[in-house]
């Protein structure tokens, strides 16, 4: 469901710039919840990194100049330097439900494509239905399920 608010500004996507960083970090922690993913964390140097890769493939969408979401992705997924990977995105509450996510996930598969990517690959918590279904509608396919084992010590 779209919000009346939401619905008057147009949102336009831009290649990510150093100066946005810092909205796109305050964005990340509201909406992420890296308790959920031991393995990975949210911050300032996961963004440089993306910023700072070879092939950097990352994108915001802006509303009236404020972010209204983001992507984070680069070339180079483990021993596959020919595959993308496609790391972080999120999209603003008050922004979502219009469309932003998948613009956002267009604009990244595009630029990582343009780059040479053979395929890209993203992860998704598995009680993220949400970010499950974004990448379905994406053309996404699930192919390996990884379950991550903790011990409590």
């Amino acid at each position: 469901m779209t919000r009346p608010d939401a619905e008057r500004q147009s949102v336009g996507l831009a290649p990510m710039e150093p100066g946005h960083a810092p909205a796109v970090l305050a964005l990340g922690r509201q909406v992420y919840d890296t308790s959920v993913k031991p393995y990975t964390s949210w911050s300032l140097s996961a963004i440089a990194g993306h910023l700072d890769a070879e092939a950097p493939a990352c994108w915001v969408a802006l509303a009236d100049g404020a972010l209204a979401g983001f992507v984070l992705g680069s070339m180079g997924f483990d021993q596959r330097a020919d595959w993308g990977n496609l790391e972080w995105i999120a999209t603003a509450p008050a922004h979502q439900g219009r469309g932003i996510a998948s613009r956002l996930v267009r604009a990244c598969c595009g630029t990582l494509t343009e780059a040479g990517a053979a395929a890209v690959v993203t992860d998704v918590e598995s009680r993220n239905t949400a970010s499950a279904a974004l990448m379905r509608r994406n053309g996404f396919v699930e192919g390996v399920t990884v379950t991550l084992f903790v011990r409590e010590v």
